[in-house]
């Protein structure tokens, strides 16, 4: 007979669960945002309960529960098409092309070039071209395709999965379905690297934005998180003196987050990670296999598209940047440093700050733990920036079940807060200050504790 823990915890995920499902389902969409605050509510309050109780379960009994609730979790996901992002329909549309036998950055799709590859789930034929994912082309015609006018921004490790999703029915369907499978392959990975706080895993195959950034919206982030996840557990550092096949987990390891940067090029903000401590010790040429070996992979993965599209692999990358703010002076990217720095300080104050907070990993560090020194600086950019996507967060989730500072989870969560807002500067500096103020609350809680264990240890040998 169940424990009482375990069936605590069961129902909690049910709930969970089905909130999760009623968000999907009859939530709200990107034209209807307002019911969609108070059920991200309720499903972050369930996911804080149903952590809280899965803690109390049997440890033998952890890793299958967490495994079977992520699995939960990412199918409903599937209940609806896309309803806060159209960005899977451009994943789509790039598989698509590529299976014609064309360069996905060659062409922008409203291109007269590309019309024959119009189909009537990317370019609806009937309706009134008004729903919140459509939009006219400069021909007239009306599709789902974000931004038709300009070329793909998907780097290549992305666009091959694009490819590769194309003969599983082509459709916006396959790609959620995908983008499940890799959400609880993550999950799995996590089990494997965590090591026996099992637990953890479930901040992230139990998290609510998984059912909606990871599977519903089907973002390709999470293809990076996972092989993310993979890569840092390959350069974790062992006891002893390395041999061939710590120099063999390295190449791996760096290979993976190679690939997990040509896939989103945000991961580039877990590599120093890999070098977590480099600054104390003498350097080694295993330090080197991991970036050498991602900086490999990054320049391969591009070699097949540089080939036929030259610079035009670039796509809209820069035009992005320029749109979202992301340039040398794109200053409204730095509402907290706002707050406190005459306008034309902050990009350079930005700079020092992810400067300061690099080099702090790469001498503080703890190379058995890569994925400690990545948070840091994968959050620390975050809140700096303060992007109003929330599925950038995505590798704070992954890092955070990796390293179980659950703190961290509040910056995704002001992603998602200043999204619904529609970037409403105010709500920028509120809901990624408020970030801030808990990661602060979270590291000084963890730092009186650790003083207390002193204390306490101290008192023992005393006596």
């Amino acid at each position: 007979m169940p424990n009482r823990q375990l069936m605590a915890a069961l129902l909690a995920l049910a709930a969970l669960v089905t909130a999760s499902a009623a968000t999907v389902a009859v939530g709200g969409t990107l034209a209807h945002r307002g019911p969609l605050d108070r059920w991200y509510a309720l499903d972050a309050a369930l996911f804080a309960v149903s952590l809280l109780l899965l803690r109390r379960v049997p440890r033998h009994q952890v890793a299958a529960l967490v495994l079977a609730g992520s699995a939960a979790v990412a199918a409903v996901g599937l209940l609806a098409p896309p309803r806060t992002s159209d960005d899977a329909y451009r994943y789509v549309w790039d598989g698509r092309v590529q299976a014609a036998g064309l360069s996905p950055y060659a062409y922008p799709p409203q291109a007269p070039e590309l019309a024959r590859l119009r189909e009537p789930g990317l370019f609806p034929v009937t309706g009134g071209c008004t729903g919140w994912d459509e939009r006219r082309t400069a021909d007239g015609a009306c599709t789902r395709i974000n931004r038709p006018a300009v070329h793909t921004i998907y780097p290549p490790v992305a666009e091959a999965w694009f490819l590769a999703l194309h003969p599983f029915g082509g459709g916006v369907r396959a790609v959620q379905a995908a983008g499940a499978l890799l959400a609880v392959a993550t999950t799995g990975a996590l089990l494997l690297v965590g090591g026996a706080e099992r637990w953890r895993a479930a901040l992230w195959g139990w998290c609510p934005g998984l059912t909606v950034w990871s599977v519903n919206d089907a973002h390709i982030d999470t293809l990076g998180a996972l092989l993310m996840v993979a890569g840092l557990g390959c350069l974790a550092r062992r006891p002893g003196r390395p041999g061939p096949r710590e120099r063999r987990r390295a190449w791996t390891g760096g290979a993976l987050l190679g690939g997990a940067v040509a896939t989103k090029l945000l991961p580039v903000l877990a590599l120093p990670g890999a070098l977590s401590g480099v600054l104390a010790r003498r350097p080694t040429r295993r330090d080197l296999l991991a970036p050498v070996a991602a900086l490999g992979v990054f320049a391969l993965s591009y070699l097949p598209y540089l080939a036929v599209s030259g610079r035009g692999v670039l796509g809209y990358l820069p035009g992005y940047l320029r749109e979202e703010g992301y340039e040398a002076d794109g200053i409204q990217r730095f509402g907290l440093l706002r707050l406190v720095l005459p306008d034309r300080l902050v990009p350079a104050a930005a700079v020092l700050v992810l400067g300061a907070v690099l080099l702090g990993v790469l001498r503080f560090g703890d190379p058995g733990r890569p994925w400690r020194g990545a948070l840091l600086v994968t959050g620390s950019a975050l809140l700096l920036v303060e992007p109003d996507y929330p599925w950038y967060g995505l590798l704070v989730v992954a890092l955070v079940a990796l390293d179980g500072r659950w703190e961290w989870l509040a910056v995704p969560a002001a992603g998602q807060a200043l999204y619904l807002a529609g970037g409403a500067l105010q709500v920028q500096q509120a809901a990624y200050g408020a970030a801030l103020a808990c990661v602060l609350a979270g590291a000084l809680l963890r730092w009186r504790r650790a003083g207390a264990a002193v204390t306490a240890r101290g008192a023992v040998a005393g006596h």
